[in-house]
């Protein structure tokens, strides 16, 4: 069924932090937005945030330093430029957040308004602002409040972008967009289209992810046209809850930047064995070490201990992590943690320059979904919040001056059709080939992978694709077809990016490549619609 269209001056699709930061930033120019969110507006990656945001605050610190930090966690491919904008806007998102009402722990130590700083791994300052261990939690939930309340910002929950409307030029117009509650497809018109949708951790069978993360901004871009990068570099959290009945459980990696340690069942530490860093390694290097470890011991998970602090200092500092913990019958000043990894983050992503412009006039995109080379082979800790919230500023601007020159949104464009497709039959085979993608992406192009296993994941993933392509063709529309179809896109680029690497560098290790080619070799892997194999 078609449903009335609507039309916008600037469409975001996404509602996280990257979402609400451009929504806010362009509606206080009296610039119509519309909001889109695939569930309400509380429920983003972004709310699950734990850590916080990296921000060179201290006396002890510099923008410098903190850009060291982060090229040396991106194991040679971050481009020095777009660090360089991120460290040096650090300090303007904090202030930004704090003018918006968000609440930071303060510090025990300082009586002036710095707030409290702790660690994380691959950082060798105290540097990530955080409320306590609910970041993302304190600003989904405060920006949400100014977003609904915003009288040029529409907010259009539960639905979900079947694709993006462009027309011959290369122009983005609009997109057609599922209400899933009504059933109904709408199309939407904007001036200006911003891609906002967050990562694509879902492709894998362990995540610490939200079920809302499916690539759709990713796999609707390069359907349109557009090129990704990078797209081998999935950062798999190092610990994830253990436990039968636990689902994307994350346990921050503040716990390790606070003195927790890396156990093996036994209650011995392995860390040291890996990297002098130890704890405090980047996540590519825990994250295998701990791969390394279930599988040379066969274990199921490690430990990460914490219980030789005291325990008002472990449940001041970790109040949720404690609370979730205890549902599954865990008392973290006592017992150590069950963890294993999980994938986390996409470090690849849509192409985009440094104001957020993709290869089409008239798209952007901004947060985990894009691909500005801030990143490189392996994002710091607590850089992707801050990701969202200067990138977004970067573009706001830059989209004020394209709607200057940009016609007004009242363009007439075509109708969903729908005509000559039936209601799905078979509910069950999306269920089924949702399960066997994630099954074979986490056995195949997980943390550690091999020539053979790409191969038989790129031969799974291109029958898969024909049968979700076959079954799109014949059915009309649903949430979880729309999901599998862009899942299963951005799982073929993943791999496709992964066999193009002949080495092993930052998140991407392949046994058959161990190696790491000198820097000034290193290259982004860049695929081009129509052009890859």
């Amino acid at each position: 069924m078609q449903a009335s269209a609507l039309n916008y001056d600037v469409l975001i699709i996404g509602g996280g932090f990257a979402g609400m930061s451009v929504a806010l930033l362009l509606a206080d120019s009296h610039i119509s937005v519309g909001l889109l969110t695939k569930k309400s507006l509380e429920e983003s990656a972004s709310m699950m945030a734990q850590g916080g945001i990296a921000a060179a605050l201290s006396p002890e610190d510099s923008p410098q330093r903190h850009a060291e930090d982060t090229l040396a966690a991106g194991a040679g491919l971050c481009k020095p430029e777009a660090v360089d904008l991120l460290v040096r806007h650090s300090k303007e998102c904090i202030d930004w957040l704090t003018d918006y009402g968000v609440t930071f722990t303060s510090s025990d130590v300082r009586a002036d308004t710095l707030p409290h700083l702790t660690r994380e791994g691959g950082h060798t300052r105290r540097r990530v602002v955080h409320s306590e261990d609910a970041t993302g939690a304190a600003i989904i939930t405060t920006l949400e409040s100014q977003i609904r309340a915003h009288a040029h910002i529409q907010s259009l929950e539960d639905r979900i972008v079947v694709d993006l409307i462009t027309d011959e030029s290369g122009t983005c117009l609009g997109a057609y967009v599922l209400d899933k509650p009504g059933s109904t497809v709408q199309t939407v018109s904007a001036r200006v289209v911003v891609l906002a949708t967050g990562g694509a951790s879902k492709i894998y069978l362990y995540t610490t992810n939200p079920d809302t993360s499916t690539g759709d901004g990713i796999a609707m871009a390069w359907r349109a046209g557009c090129r990704v990068a990078n797209m081998e570099f999935v950062q798999f959290h190092p610990t994830c809850l253990y436990h039968p009945h636990a689902k994307s459980v994350l346990i921050s990696e503040a716990v390790r930047g606070e003195g927790g340690y890396l156990i093996r069942p036994d209650g011995s530490r392995f860390m040291h064995e890996h990297d002098e860093r130890t704890e405090l390694a980047p996540r590519d290097i825990v994250a295998r070490a701990i791969d390394y470890e279930m599988k040379k011991g066969g274990y199921d998970c490690v430990y990460l201990d914490i219980r030789h602090k005291p325990a008002t200092e472990i449940l001041r500092a970790f109040p949720n992590i404690a609370r979730n913990c205890e549902q599954f019958g865990i008392d973290i000043t006592r017992e150590p943690i069950p963890v294993v990894p999980a994938a986390h983050y996409t470090c690849g992503g849509i192409v985009t320059d440094l104001q957020g412009a993709t290869d089409l006039s008239g798209l952007y995109a901004i947060g985990e979904c894009a691909w500005t080379g801030v990143h490189g082979a392996n994002r710091l800790a607590s850089n992707s919040l801050l990701e969202c919230n200067v990138f977004a500023a970067a573009a706001h601007d830059r989209i004020l001056s394209d709607l200057e020159r940009l016609p007004r949104a009242d363009r007439s464009l075509p109708h969903w059709d729908e005509s000559r497709v039936t209601d799905a039959d078979e509910q069950i085979v999306v269920s089924h080939n949702w399960d066997e993608l994630r099954r074979f992406m986490w056995d195949y192009v997980g943390i550690v992978r091999t020539n053979k296993r790409l191969e038989r994941a790129r031969h799974r993933v291109e029958l898969l694709r024909e049968e979700i392509s076959e079954y799109y063709g014949n059915f009309k529309v649903t949430n979880d077809l729309i999901e599998l179809r862009n899942l299963v896109q951005v799982a073929e680029l993943t791999i496709v990016s992964a066999m193009s690497r002949k080495e092993s560098r930052g998140l991407h290790f392949n046994k058959d490549y161990p190696d790491t080619l000198p820097d000034d070799q290193a290259a982004d892997t860049i695929l081009i619609p129509r052009c890859t194999p």
